[in-house]
Protein backbone atom coordinates (compact mmCIF):
# COMPACT_ATOMS: atom_id res chain seq x y z
CA UNK A 1 0.00 0.00 0.00
CA UNK A 2 2.79 2.26 0.48
CA UNK A 3 4.15 1.69 -2.60
CA UNK A 4 1.09 2.03 -4.34
CA UNK A 5 0.45 5.47 -2.80
CA UNK A 6 3.79 6.93 -3.34
CA UNK A 7 3.61 5.52 -6.92
CA UNK A 8 0.44 7.11 -7.03
CA UNK A 9 1.19 10.53 -5.77
CA UNK A 10 5.15 10.73 -7.48
CA UNK A 11 4.54 8.92 -10.80
CA UNK A 12 5.29 12.09 -12.52
CA UNK A 13 9.01 12.56 -10.89
CA UNK A 14 9.33 9.19 -11.17
CA UNK A 15 8.53 8.69 -14.89
CA UNK A 16 10.99 11.69 -15.70
CA UNK A 17 13.73 9.72 -13.79
CA UNK A 18 13.27 6.51 -15.40
CA UNK A 19 13.19 8.09 -18.97
CA UNK A 20 15.87 10.96 -18.53
CA UNK A 21 17.96 7.84 -17.95
CA UNK A 22 16.93 5.06 -20.53
CA UNK A 23 18.66 6.62 -23.32
CA UNK A 24 21.99 6.03 -20.92
CA UNK A 25 21.39 2.76 -20.29
CA UNK A 26 20.59 1.98 -23.66
CA UNK A 27 23.92 3.50 -25.04
CA UNK A 28 25.81 1.57 -22.77
CA UNK A 29 24.12 -1.71 -23.40
CA UNK A 30 24.67 -0.77 -27.29
CA UNK A 31 28.67 0.18 -26.49
CA UNK A 32 29.19 -2.75 -24.39
CA UNK A 33 27.75 -5.14 -26.74
CA UNK A 34 29.48 -3.76 -29.64
CA UNK A 35 26.14 -2.89 -31.31
CA UNK A 36 27.90 0.79 -32.93
CA UNK A 37 29.20 -0.59 -35.63
CA UNK A 38 29.84 2.16 -38.23
CA UNK A 39 31.01 4.71 -36.74
CA UNK A 40 30.52 4.44 -32.16
CA UNK A 41 32.15 7.83 -31.72
CA UNK A 42 29.30 9.22 -34.19
CA UNK A 43 26.78 7.49 -33.11
CA UNK A 44 27.34 7.94 -29.34
CA UNK A 45 27.69 11.82 -30.20
CA UNK A 46 24.01 11.87 -32.11
CA UNK A 47 22.49 10.06 -29.58
CA UNK A 48 23.43 12.30 -26.13
CA UNK A 49 22.98 15.35 -28.33
CA UNK A 50 19.49 14.75 -29.02
CA UNK A 51 18.44 13.70 -25.64
CA UNK A 52 20.15 16.73 -24.50
CA UNK A 53 17.39 18.97 -26.69
CA UNK A 54 14.46 16.67 -26.14
CA UNK A 55 15.00 16.89 -22.39
CA UNK A 56 16.00 20.75 -22.49
CA UNK A 57 12.99 21.42 -24.45
CA UNK A 58 10.51 19.34 -22.36
CA UNK A 59 11.85 21.30 -19.55
CA UNK A 60 10.59 25.18 -21.18
CA UNK A 61 7.39 23.14 -21.65
CA UNK A 62 6.58 22.25 -18.23
CA UNK A 63 5.20 26.00 -17.92
CA UNK A 64 3.01 26.21 -21.08
CA UNK A 65 1.72 22.58 -19.95
CA UNK A 66 0.64 23.96 -16.52
CA UNK A 67 -1.04 27.03 -18.61
CA UNK A 68 -2.62 24.92 -20.94
CA UNK A 69 -3.95 22.20 -18.42
CA UNK A 70 -3.62 23.80 -15.24
CA UNK A 71 -2.15 20.75 -13.79
CA UNK A 72 0.61 22.44 -11.49
CA UNK A 73 2.78 19.26 -10.65
CA UNK A 74 4.27 19.18 -14.04
CA UNK A 75 6.39 22.03 -12.90
CA UNK A 76 7.85 20.24 -9.75
CA UNK A 77 10.32 18.06 -12.60
CA UNK A 78 11.56 20.97 -14.48
CA UNK A 79 14.37 20.93 -12.53
CA UNK A 80 15.55 17.59 -12.81
CA UNK A 81 14.70 17.38 -16.69
CA UNK A 82 17.23 20.45 -16.89
CA UNK A 83 19.59 18.91 -14.95
CA UNK A 84 19.50 15.50 -17.08
CA UNK A 85 20.20 18.10 -20.14
CA UNK A 86 23.07 19.34 -18.42
CA UNK A 87 23.82 15.43 -18.12
CA UNK A 88 23.28 14.93 -21.72
CA UNK A 89 25.40 17.28 -23.49
CA UNK A 90 28.16 17.08 -20.90
CA UNK A 91 28.68 13.64 -22.00
CA UNK A 92 28.14 15.04 -25.58
CA UNK A 93 30.74 17.15 -25.06
CA UNK A 94 33.10 14.68 -23.07
CA UNK A 95 32.60 12.60 -26.50
CA UNK A 96 33.45 14.63 -28.62
CA UNK A 97 36.27 16.24 -26.74
CA UNK A 98 37.99 13.27 -25.73
CA UNK A 99 36.80 10.27 -28.17
CA UNK A 100 36.55 12.63 -31.58
CA UNK A 101 39.43 14.67 -30.79
CA UNK A 102 41.62 13.08 -28.15
CA UNK A 103 41.92 15.75 -26.37
CA UNK A 104 43.92 17.38 -28.49
CA UNK A 105 43.64 21.09 -27.62
CA UNK A 106 44.89 22.74 -30.86
CA UNK A 107 42.64 20.99 -32.90
CA UNK A 108 39.72 21.45 -30.48
CA UNK A 109 40.82 25.44 -30.48
CA UNK A 110 40.55 25.51 -34.18
CA UNK A 111 37.61 23.72 -34.25
CA UNK A 112 35.51 25.89 -31.49
CA UNK A 113 36.44 29.31 -33.97
CA UNK A 114 36.67 27.54 -37.86
CA UNK A 115 33.31 25.39 -37.63
CA UNK A 116 30.74 27.81 -36.42
CA UNK A 117 27.95 24.69 -35.19
CA UNK A 118 30.71 23.62 -32.53
CA UNK A 119 31.04 27.42 -31.08
CA UNK A 120 27.57 27.95 -31.05
CA UNK A 121 27.63 24.35 -29.27
CA UNK A 122 30.33 25.39 -27.00
CA UNK A 123 28.32 28.63 -26.10
CA UNK A 124 25.50 26.77 -25.30
CA UNK A 125 26.80 24.13 -22.95
CA UNK A 126 28.66 26.65 -21.24
CA UNK A 127 25.02 28.28 -20.12
CA UNK A 128 23.76 24.92 -19.02
CA UNK A 129 26.98 24.43 -16.92
CA UNK A 130 26.35 27.65 -15.29
CA UNK A 131 22.51 27.41 -14.39
CA UNK A 132 23.38 23.52 -13.23
CA UNK A 133 25.89 25.21 -11.08
CA UNK A 134 23.11 27.41 -9.99
CA UNK A 135 20.08 25.34 -9.86
CA UNK A 136 20.38 24.23 -6.11
CA UNK A 137 18.14 25.83 -2.97
CA UNK A 138 21.55 27.68 -1.99
CA UNK A 139 22.58 29.69 -4.61
CA UNK A 140 18.71 30.90 -4.96
CA UNK A 141 18.95 32.14 -1.84
CA UNK A 142 22.25 33.69 -2.30
CA UNK A 143 20.92 35.37 -5.85
CA UNK A 144 18.02 35.83 -4.30
CA UNK A 145 15.56 38.01 -7.42
CA UNK A 146 18.66 37.58 -9.35
CA UNK A 147 18.44 34.15 -9.54
CA UNK A 148 15.07 34.02 -11.91
CA UNK A 149 16.80 36.44 -14.04
CA UNK A 150 19.78 34.71 -14.23
CA UNK A 151 17.77 31.41 -15.03
CA UNK A 152 16.47 32.83 -18.51
CA UNK A 153 19.64 32.12 -19.97
CA UNK A 154 18.41 28.97 -20.47
CA UNK A 155 16.18 30.34 -23.48
CA UNK A 156 19.79 31.52 -24.95
CA UNK A 157 20.80 28.14 -24.54
CA UNK A 158 18.28 26.36 -26.23
CA UNK A 159 18.10 28.40 -28.84
CA UNK A 160 21.86 28.17 -29.47
CA UNK A 161 21.22 24.08 -29.15
CA UNK A 162 18.48 24.05 -31.65
CA UNK A 163 21.11 26.33 -33.78
CA UNK A 164 23.69 23.97 -33.77
CA UNK A 165 22.00 21.12 -34.57
CA UNK A 166 20.43 23.25 -37.52
CA UNK A 167 24.29 23.77 -38.83
CA UNK A 168 25.36 20.70 -38.16
CA UNK A 169 23.04 18.96 -40.46
CA UNK A 170 22.34 18.67 -43.99
CA UNK A 171 18.86 17.43 -43.82
CA UNK A 172 17.35 20.62 -41.97
CA UNK A 173 14.19 19.26 -41.48
CA UNK A 174 14.57 17.52 -37.74
CA UNK A 175 16.34 20.65 -36.52
CA UNK A 176 13.49 23.07 -37.94
CA UNK A 177 10.42 21.10 -35.96
CA UNK A 178 12.25 21.86 -32.83
CA UNK A 179 12.73 25.28 -33.95
CA UNK A 180 9.16 25.38 -34.46
CA UNK A 181 8.54 23.63 -31.07
CA UNK A 182 10.41 25.56 -29.43
CA UNK A 183 9.36 29.09 -30.84
CA UNK A 184 5.46 28.24 -29.62
CA UNK A 185 6.88 27.50 -25.85
CA UNK A 186 8.35 30.72 -26.09
CA UNK A 187 5.66 32.45 -27.63
CA UNK A 188 3.65 30.87 -24.68
CA UNK A 189 5.72 32.09 -21.90
CA UNK A 190 4.92 35.73 -23.21
CA UNK A 191 3.17 37.38 -19.87
CA UNK A 192 0.33 38.97 -22.38
CA UNK A 193 0.03 35.55 -24.21
CA UNK A 194 0.28 33.30 -21.08
CA UNK A 195 -2.60 34.91 -19.21
CA UNK A 196 -4.66 35.12 -22.38
CA UNK A 197 -4.55 31.02 -22.40
CA UNK A 198 -5.02 30.81 -18.63
CA UNK A 199 -8.04 33.17 -18.71
CA UNK A 200 -9.29 30.87 -21.52
CA UNK A 201 -8.71 27.62 -20.14
CA UNK A 202 -10.37 28.68 -16.92
CA UNK A 203 -13.33 30.09 -19.21
CA UNK A 204 -13.42 26.86 -20.89
CA UNK A 205 -13.48 25.02 -17.63
CA UNK A 206 -16.33 27.47 -16.11
CA UNK A 207 -18.30 26.33 -18.80
CA UNK A 208 -17.92 22.64 -18.69
CA UNK A 209 -19.02 22.42 -15.01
Amino acid sequence: MVLLERLRKDWLRILVHVGALLPLAWMAWQYTQGMFIIDPVREMTTLTGKTALILLVLSLACTPVATLTGYQKVLRVRRALGLYAFLYAGLHFAIFVVLDYGLDLELLWQAIFDQRYVLVGFAAGLLLLLLALTSTRGWQKRLGKNWKRLHTLVYAASILAVVHFLWLVKDVREPLRYAALLALLLILRIPHVRRAVSRFRQGLSARLA
